[in-house]
């Protein structure tokens, strides 16, 4: 199982930005498709973002809103994912992942929690 660590969330007002991490000490990330998840109180996790692997077919970077932004920085071996103009419907704890669709997530992380508030 690749064991990947989520940081960066905190809290942060309505129309801020913040910048989450998703790091491994044990595996190199541009090899693996990394999906970004949320889990908002009451709520199913869904997930929010995803990035190709180097090696993918395709090159893609989707998300389900502009807002959510996903990238790579392969020599920090780090996956980000940038949120602008935060809303409070954007609380919930951020999980990273090996995969896109959350079904085929084998394990999670401890996830960041992302508190929008005034």
């Amino acid at each position: 199982q690749v064991q990947l660590v989520e940081s960066g969330g905190g809290l942060v007002q309505p129309g801020g930005s913040l910048r989450l991490s998703c790091t491994s000490s044990e595996f190199t990330l541009e090899n693996y498709m990394i999906g970004w998840f949320r889990q908002a109180p009451g709520k199913e996790r869904e997930g929010v973002s995803c990035i190709a692997s180097k090696d993918s077919l395709t090159n893609f970077a989707d998300s389900i809103h502009d807002r959510f932004i996903i990238s790579r920085d392969n020599a920090k071996n780090a996956v980000y994912l940038q949120i602008n103009n935060l809303k409070p419907e954007d609380t919930g704890i951020y999980f990273c992942a090996t995969a896109c669709q959350r079904d085929l997530v084998g394990s999670w992380g401890q996830g960041t929690q992302v508190t929008v508030s005034s």
